[in-house]
């Protein structure tokens, strides 16, 4: 029985046996991210409602412009952060934040595109400086 087939083909069949089952896993896990990923991106409504997100624009907004001055880790963790919520909030409204998505990390450069996408924002009826008094969402 052992010696009825060639060696090469013995070998084939032992890796297909000891491989296929991984590979199957493999390919059944990505799979199913690739349908989460997409169910993700059609479903609607995905995330915090807009008044949420307009009221962490605003917040992160007064602590940017207003906010204590203790040291650039924080300053730069700050100005993260809202650069993050505001392309969320531009994702939620349809405005294009591409400015500030394709802008450095640092720089005047990365300031100028945050402006382009605050002005952008305001264009479509959001106030990110309410009359004072006034917090809730446009």
């Amino acid at each position: 029985m052992t010696g009825d087939r060639p060696l090469w083909l013995g070998l084939l069949l032992y890796l297909s046996i000891t491989a296929a089952p991984t590979l199957m896993f493999w390919a059944a896990l990505k799979l199913q991210a690739v349908v989460a990923a997409r169910r993700v991106r059609a479903a609607p409504g995905v995330g915090p409602p807009l008044e949420s997100r307009v009221a962490d624009v605003r917040r992160l907004r007064r602590a940017v412009r207003h906010g204590p001055r203790r040291n650039r880790l924080r300053r730069v963790a700050l100005l993260s952060a809202y650069d993050d919520v505001l392309v969320d909030l531009c994702a939620a409204i349809g405005v294009d934040s591409t400015p500030l998505t394709d802008a450095a990390e640092t720089g005047s450069g990365r300031a100028f595109a945050r402006l382009q996408v605050e002005a952008a924002v305001e264009e479509a009826g959001i106030a990110l400086d309410p009359p004072t008094g006034d917090t809730a969402a446009a």
